[in-house]
């Protein structure tokens, strides 16, 4: 009988859980020290020569700024949209720029990369 007590705690864990993934998940990025960051605590990035919501970072530039890749089923909320790349990969954005972290950032909270390129790259900042 104690099966049956728990059973609509069980249920209602499962239910919510499966509904949570159904909805997607939303931007992985978070902030620290007055930047956005990725899970992993690194820094993003925006490109000066991105527009119009179109990523101009493609392939050995991507290598060196890897893009924030979205996954399937993530879903744009807020501030944070999702671009299709040239390639066809999904991206997060920020107020509709593309975000990237830096090959050179080897430790949570460098910036190695703001500034970088005639000032072109920029940390991204909320």
């Amino acid at each position: 009988m104690k099966f049956f007590s728990a059973f609509p705690a069980v249920f209602m864990a499962v239910l919510l859980a499966a509904c949570a993934s159904m909805a997607g998940a939303q931007a992985p990025v978070k902030m620290a020290d007055g930047v956005l960051t990725n899970p992993a605590g690194m820094t993003l990035y925006t490109f000066d020569r991105d527009s119009g919501g179109k990523s101009a970072c493609n392939g050995p530039c991507a290598t060196n700024w890897p893009p924030l890749t979205a996954q399937s089923g993530d879903k744009a909320a807020s501030d944070y949209s999702i671009i299709t790349r040239d390639d066809g990969k999904q991206q997060w954005a920020y107020k509709g720029k593309p975000l990237y972290t830096f090959i050179k950032d080897q430790k949570p909270g460098d910036k190695t990369g703001d500034g970088f390129l005639s000032n072109q790259w920029h940390a991204a900042k909320p």
